[in-house]
């Protein structure tokens, strides 16, 4: 009986062990049988020689020679070296690329090569080469570069990055702190990450271990096949890394190498996601799409007649779910080509023809100043909007009232009122003046709930419902 049970527990384990082994992630079952590399060392092999290393100088003249670092959440991929205390010195940047073409094109961040005087590509057989830039497009934070060699150089393959799984294996190869080829493997933590870099973040999180100095390194799947480029770690986040998905690089890439440049899209409107307060006050049944807070004057949208308030469904029958996804959208529409916008006014379902002008990316920036004046039943004290206060504001000169404040503990605190918020209408009635505003006021009741509409920057129009104290 002792021997059966010890057959019994070494068949146990061996089978145990077979399903562990069988979990490896060498290459999955259909990866095999498709002919792709069956480890991660064949993928070194056969990718690993487009795969450079990139070191871009600039010479610098300054009294102060203290090297300058970039806060926040991303930890941006070069080092600097070779600094001087005062006066010139050479600026550093040590980051990766990787062939796209036999004649010479390389893909990389723009962020390694910015501003750069010299620029240098080294080789995994130790050649060194000085390159040229073709282009650049800081949205996406992509560069093409091209060097002149006799021969042909190894070049990837562009894969598909919308075929990607969360969950899938992938390696990651590049320059790390200048230590030269280094070879990573992890998996797809996620997609569509969105990590505050620009308007077109959509990038492939992962957890294979990219460092400084990876910048602009390939992200390649177990086909050996390129489906991201590195572009972006979290500093604050061990092991966290990004990547440029490779179908939005692919028509970034096509465009710099026809133009030298890259040309988006604009439909000349703000918009954001429609909440469930804001379906109530605007008598919007739908809530899918997305809602129109702003029309510019001049812009294509402008000319074909949508409107503020107008709710945005699909651009040429694909469907909206976000501001980003619209961006993303209208930004590949070439430019001068019309545009099926469907939207909803009120109850009724219009169709605009739109003819797509060029985009012109612009940094708006609101700042609140010091205009006080006393604060009424809610704890809001507000200013009036004028053109001198929205210029030095840097917000459009419209109807509403700013407010400067909101006391700590007051009703309008709790329900989320903030500083620099511009108060629209407040219950439909339309506030042109601060008399306009203190005289809604004045008329509400102790305890009415009063409905503010309001531009908020960096969100566009919200409602918030703030309860008069009884």
């Amino acid at each position: 009986m002792a021997m059966k049970m010890l057959c019994f527990s070494r068949l146990l384990l061996l089978t145990i062990v077979a399903g562990l082994l069988a979990g490896i992630p060498n290459a999955p079952a259909g990866a095999r049988n498709s002919g792709s590399p069956s480890s991660v060392s064949q993928i070194a092999r056969s990718v690993g020689a487009a795969v450079v290393n990139i070191r871009a100088e600039k010479h610098v003249v300054t009294g102060e020679g203290a090297p300058m670092e970039e806060d926040g959440p991303l930890e941006p991929f070069e080092r600097y070296f070779g600094m001087n205390s005062f006066g010139e010195f050479t600026r550093e940047s040590l980051g990766s690329g990787v062939v796209i073409d036999e004649k010479g094109v390389i893909v990389t961040n723009h962020h390694v090569i910015e501003g750069a005087d010299d620029i240098q590509i080294h080789l995994k057989d130790g050649k060194i080469y000085d390159a040229e830039i073709f282009g650049w497009d800081p949205h996406t934070d992509l560069a093409l570069l091209r060097i002149s060699t006799p021969v042909s150089l190894p070049a990837v393959r562009l894969g598909d990055s919308d075929r990607l799984s969360v969950g899938q294996w992938v390696v990651a190869i590049g320059n790390p702190f200048g230590l030269g080829h280094t070879v990573t493997a992890g998996i797809v933590s996620a997609k569509g990450r969105v990590i505050g870099s620009g308007p077109y973040d959509d990038f492939i999180q992962t957890d294979a271990s990219i460092n400084p100095g990876n910048s602009g390194g390939p992200l390649i799947d177990l086909s050996g096949n390129v489906v991201g480029i590195n572009t972006a770690v979290m500093s604050s986040g061990n092991g966290i890394g990004f990547a440029v998905p490779i179908n939005l690089a692919r028509g970034v890439i096509e465009q710099l190498q026809e133009t030298g440049e890259v040309i988006r899209g604009w439909l000349g409107v703000a918009t954001q996601e429609i909440t469930p307060e804001m379906a109530e006050y605007c008598s919007v049944s739908d809530r899918g799409g997305l809602f129109v807070t702003e029309v510019f004057d001049g812009g294509p949208a402008a000319a074909a007649g949508i409107r503020p308030r107008d709710v945005i469904i699909s651009v040429d029958g694909a469907a909206v779910a976000s501001p980003r996804e619209l961006t993303r959208i209208v930004a590949g529409i070439p430019v001068g080509s019309t545009a099926r916008i469907d939207t909803v006014r009120g109850h009724e379902k219009h169709v605009f023809d739109v003819t797509i002008a060029r985009r012109d990316d612009a940094a708006l920036a609101v700042r609140v100043g010091g205009w006080r004046e006393k604060a009424d039943a809610l704890g809001i004290q507000i200013a009036e909007l004028t053109e001198d206060v929205a210029q030095q504001l840097n917000i459009p000169l419209e109807n509403g009232v700013i407010v400067t404040s909101v006391a700590k503990g007051s009703s309008a605190a709790a329900a989320g009122v903030q500083a620099g918020d511009v108060v629209r209408e407040i219950d439909h009635e339309v506030i042109t003046s601060a008399a306009d505003y203190h005289r809604r006021i004045a008329d509400s009741s102790n305890g009415e709930a009063l409905h503010f509409f309001i531009r908020r920057a960096g969100q566009g129009f919200i409602v918030i419902k703030v309860a008069r104290e009884k």
